[in-house]
């Protein structure tokens, strides 16, 4: 932002265009002449890029601004061509994942899906956290979604690191892809390795149960398994953030399941929508539904001690607290809503 100017008051604007004549006292004599009174010409403002750029560029701040954008494109694209970037032990690629992903679903999840994001100062500024959300929606929109929530409306812009299932890292691109976004592989190691290094830890229990689910179960949260998830959290001393999604549910009414067709290609389960596969590729875009993104009160862990995460009837317990918290809220959210797509 450009300097403040001052800007004189009181000046009297025609000092600039005659000098002031000295008055004559009563005996003809002329006066003492008064002090000449330095007068402040105005210049016209300029854009701040345009202050501290040399007076060509400044006639033309938008070319200039083109230009640096051209300038920060190519130099992002010679590093990416030349290896100078870096990713962390699980693949993360924090550039990537800001000027290119971020900024590819940034208009699905504010124009598309219109998200509404409520207690994200539930989520801890920094330090680990592990955010429990249900899952819905035939594809893993509701993923991706909630990462854009926290990064782009978080004060401290955090990463959300997913947990992801097998079948995501054995797809061709999907994989890389994954990958590069901060998702890694479900499982207790790699969620502990997470936690213990102070990153915020995204899951979601329900897996290709919850996913998968036909459209007439929609917001009935399914298992969340053994609470696994739980004793990572215990370990780890990290807080767990219930989060609740709604509006997922809707993108892709999933109206059957071709089991045949899911067991010949090795998936989980194979949807039938109104538009997939009728429409061929178009059945793939996703309905325009509103959504709403609730995180509730974190479930402090770092009171018990270590030998709590090997206790089942614990592991029980907090389990479905988180479960039915989420679920809780999820139908209140459901009250609230006016319409699916409003």
């Amino acid at each position: 932002m450009a300097d403040a100017k001052v800007i004189p008051f009181g000046d009297d604007p025609r000092a600039k265009r005659r000098p002031r004549r000295p008055a004559r006292g009563r005996a003809g004599r002329a006066a003492a002449p008064l002090a000449p009174v330095p007068v402040q010409r105005e210049e016209p403002q300029q854009p701040a890029d345009a202050q501290s750029a040399p007076s060509g560029a400044a006639q033309a701040p938008e070319e200039g601004g083109w230009d640096r954008r051209l300038a920060h494109g190519l130099s992002f694209l010679r590093r990416r061509i030349t290896g100078e970037y870096e990713v962390d032990d699980f693949g993360f690629d924090e550039e990537l994942t800001e000027q290119v992903v971020m900024s590819a679903l940034r208009p699905v999840y504010e124009k598309y899906f219109r998200v509404e994001v409520k207690g994200l100062e539930n989520v801890p500024d920094k330090g680990a956290a592990l955010i429990v959300a249900n899952h819905s929606g035939t594809l893993p929109w509701d993923g991706l979604m909630l990462q854009v929530a926290v990064h782009d409306h978080h004060p401290a812009a955090r990463h959300l690191r997913m947990l992801a299932a097998d079948l995501v890292f054995r797809l061709p691109v999907v994989n890389e892809l994954s990958r590069k976004l901060g998702h890694t592989l479900a499982c207790t190691e790699d969620a502990q390795g997470l936690l213990e290094r102070g990153e915020l830890v995204g899951v979601m229990p329900e897996g290709f149960k919850g996913i998968g689910k036909p459209f007439s179960e929609r917001y009935k949260l399914q298992r969340f398994g053994r609470g696994g998830f739980v004793s990572t959290a215990l370990r780890a001393g990290a807080p767990i953030v219930p989060c609740s999604i709604v509006g997922a549910e809707e993108i892709y009414p999933m109206v059957g399941n071709a089991k045949t067709v899911a067991r010949l290609f090795g998936f989980p389960y194979f949807p039938l929508t109104p538009t997939w596969p009728w429409l061929g590729p178009l059945g793939l875009v996703p309905l325009p539904t509103k959504w709403t993104i609730q995180f509730g009160e974190p479930i402090p862990t770092d009171g018990y001690s270590p030998e709590a995460a090997d206790d089942p009837m614990l592991m029980f317990n907090l389990t479905d607290q988180v479960r039915e918290t989420i679920q809780h809220t999820l139908y209140k959210l459901l009250v609230q809503r006016r319409s699916v797509f409003f």
